[in-house]
């Protein structure tokens, strides 16, 4: 079997999940890159040597063609990192019932399909971990975004389920990032209102995101954890 660390990455082509990717390239690891659309970021980490892999996650069919794609290609997996998300509000789920399905398969049926099949791969490697992307408000809810914070609250149940169930040899922990980084369409006003709510003031960077990553998979003693980075975010709201 081949040393080399093994990655998947869902939602690799933009913002953490590019970075990570990117990341671990650096670091000497075999990257899968998983996107379903923003392909301008995958091309370039494909550049760099990732594989890109393509598969929209609110067709759970294609997320177990692509577990069959990835268990063909490696025998060994080190790390999956479930980031690909599908963020709506409630008016738009409410009026589209093919995005409150999207919600709840991206955030929960994708990667419950996605732990559950890799997890032979996971299982050979000598530090399988699993990382799922969760969020601060899975513990107080935002009444604006009810499935996508329902939706990622089942992410972190699963995170805790199959940290027991996989013990010993797979971890499983969940990183909730708070603003680490915002999007363009945020105007002054809701950045300034967000920061005044966040006791360390100020925008994080994806870099405090990586480092997190970094530390969960040199600790081999964390199991079923959630770390919050979110520079102090969660206590006010």
């Amino acid at each position: 079997m081949s040393t080399q660390p093994v990655a998947l990455i869902t939602g690799a082509g933009r913002r953490f999940g590019y970075e990570l990717a990117k990341a671990l390239l650096g670091d000497g690891y075999r990257v899968f890159a998983h996107y379903r659309s923003s392909e301008d970021g995958v091309r370039e980490l494909e550049s760099l040597g990732a594989e890109r892999i393509q598969a929209d996650f609110a067709n759970l069919r294609e997320v177990e063609r692509m577990v069959q794609d990835i268990k063909a290609k490696t025998g060994h997996l080190d790390l999956l990192v479930n980031n690909a998300s599908s963020f709506f509000d409630n008016a738009t789920v409410d009026h589209e019932l093919v995005k409150l399905e999207a919600v709840f398969q991206v955030h929960a049926m994708a990667p419950y399909l996605l732990i559950k099949g890799l997890a032979d791969e996971l299982k050979a490697s000598d530090n399988g971990l699993v990382i799922n992307i969760t969020d601060i408000y899975v513990d107080s809810p935002a009444v604006e975004h009810i499935a996508y914070c329902a939706a990622k609250a089942g992410l972190a149940s699963l995170t805790k389920a199959f940290a027991k169930h996989l013990a010993p040899d797979i971890r499983v922990n969940a990183i909730q990032p708070g603003p680490i980084l915002f999007l363009p369409e945020h105007d002054s006003e809701h950045r300034k209102k967000v920061l005044a709510q966040t006791p360390l003031q100020i925008e994080g960077g994806l870099e405090p995101m990586i480092d997190t990553v970094c530390f969960l998979r040199d600790n081999p003693f964390l199991t079923g954890e959630s770390i919050k980075v979110d520079g102090g975010r969660a206590l006010n709201i």
